[in-house]
């Protein structure tokens, strides 16, 4: 008996030398990125959060509260892992323009459930200046949410302004604009299931 084996790829962002199982670098437009965090370190990342959230909000029914477009990615690998009961509401934000964060928050689809009582957790794909953040936490307590918790994948605290406690942390990174597990560069490269940084 004859076995035929068929492979097919494709190539992602123009890349002419694709290797399927790892991308050394990627094209975003008109920007080159090199891969800086694998998926296998970020899902380990996701459980170490999901861990310490399963742990403190045992019996609490928390809310999380998904902040899109970035951290679909980062909420759905994190819920499958939630094994406290639990529901999931979604709002877009957004502070930034092209590689540069903005001061500036605009809120695109707003909420449309009462958090009155409610212990909620925010998930973020990345917290960096956090001013995202900082407008969230307020408009969570002036709708008398009984508890904020923060829940990032990535974290950059060079860059981080404010003082406000971030609760559940992936990982920290450096100042690097990086592409891919949800986040993007001009609305490009969120599908990239591993972590790249642009190269300057």
């Amino acid at each position: 008996m004859e076995v035929f084996c068929i492979f097919v790829t494709h190539k992602p962002y123009g890349q002419k030398n694709f290797n399927p199982l790892k991308m050394k670098t990627v094209k975003v437009i008109d920007k080159e990125f090199g891969l800086y965090i694998p998926q296998e370190k970020i899902e380990a990342n996701v459980q170490k959060v999901a861990d310490q959230i399963n742990k403190d909000l045992d019996g609490q029914n928390p809310m999380f509260l998904v902040v899109l477009n970035g951290a679909f990615m980062f909420a759905s690998e994190l819920f499958k892992r939630i094994t406290i009961p639990c529901e999931i509401s979604f709002v877009k934000l957004t502070s930034y323009a092209g590689t540069e964060s903005t001061s500036v928050v605009r809120e695109l689809i707003g909420l449309d459930h009462s958090l009155e009582g409610r212990h909620v957790v925010v998930v973020e794909d990345i917290v960096d200046t956090g001013h995202t953040m900082r407008y969230t936490i307020k408009k969570l307590r002036d709708l008398k949410a009984a508890d904020v918790r923060i829940a990032t994948l990535f974290f950059k605290p060079d860059n981080f302004k404010y003082d406000y406690p971030i609760d559940y942390k992936g990982m920290n990174i450096g100042n690097e604009f990086i592409v891919g597990y949800g986040l993007d560069y001009d609305q490009q490269g969120r599908n990239l299931p591993d972590i790249y940084k642009i190269i300057e």
